[in-house]
């Protein structure tokens, strides 16, 4: 029987979620050329997913609310599973996950105050996603191809960690924002409500 969601973007967005315990595993376990591959097919997925729900004309809710959840998996899990191999510095991980914590925890008093949740990417999030991937791919690269191969890897993870605290700072400011606009017009509305 079809179901609207079984759908090719979809099941490449769940295939890229059940590789997370994979990927780890392989780090976790010191094989190299396995995590690397696998978070390879990993990254080509979700290439794949949104390009081709597109193309095919199959945009599900499911999808939208899939797809960043299996990239968020993949990204902080290797990138923890990295940090207890030694191959990243343990403070770096510690950064994103705060920073993570200041997103959810943001949008949930957020939700929880106005009783709904309208999320958009910001740049600096987006320039912060993109250095997270850029360094845990080219370190489990590192590590696959041969140690030294990319010199240039602190200077990444400082600028990895700059954006990240950057974006962690600018979603405080959004949410403190978006709190005070809501807290201020329901005491605007408040005496017009009673007539």
């Amino acid at each position: 029987m079809y179901h609207p969601d079984l759908t090719l973007p979809n099941l490449l967005t769940a295939s890229r979620l059940a590789l997370v315990p994979v990927v780890v595993w392989h780090i976790v376990h010191g094989h190299t050329w396995g995590a690397f591959g696998w978070f390879v097919l990993a990254a080509v997925t979700d290439l794949l997913d949104g390009n081709l729900a597109r193309w095919l004309g199959q945009k599900s809710v499911l999808g939208a609310w899939l797809d960043p959840i299996a990239d968020k998996a993949m990204l902080l899990s290797t990138l923890l599973a990295l940090a207890w191999a030694g191959s990243l510095p343990g403070w770096l991980a510690a950064v994103v996950v705060v920073r993570d914590a200041v997103v959810l925890g943001g949008a949930g008093a957020y939700r929880w105050l106005t009783g709904r949740l309208e999320v958009a990417p910001t740049l600096s999030g987006k320039a912060a996603t993109f250095a997270e991937f850029t360094l845990v791919s080219l370190i489990l690269a590192d590590l696959a191809l041969g140690p030294g191969l990319f010199k240039w890897l602190e200077p990444l993870i400082a600028l990895t960690a700059l954006l990240v605290v950057a974006s962690g700072l600018h979603y405080v400011v959004l949410w403190s924002r978006k709190t005070r606009d809501f807290l201020r017009s329901r005491q605007v509305s408040g005496p017009h409500s009673l007539n």
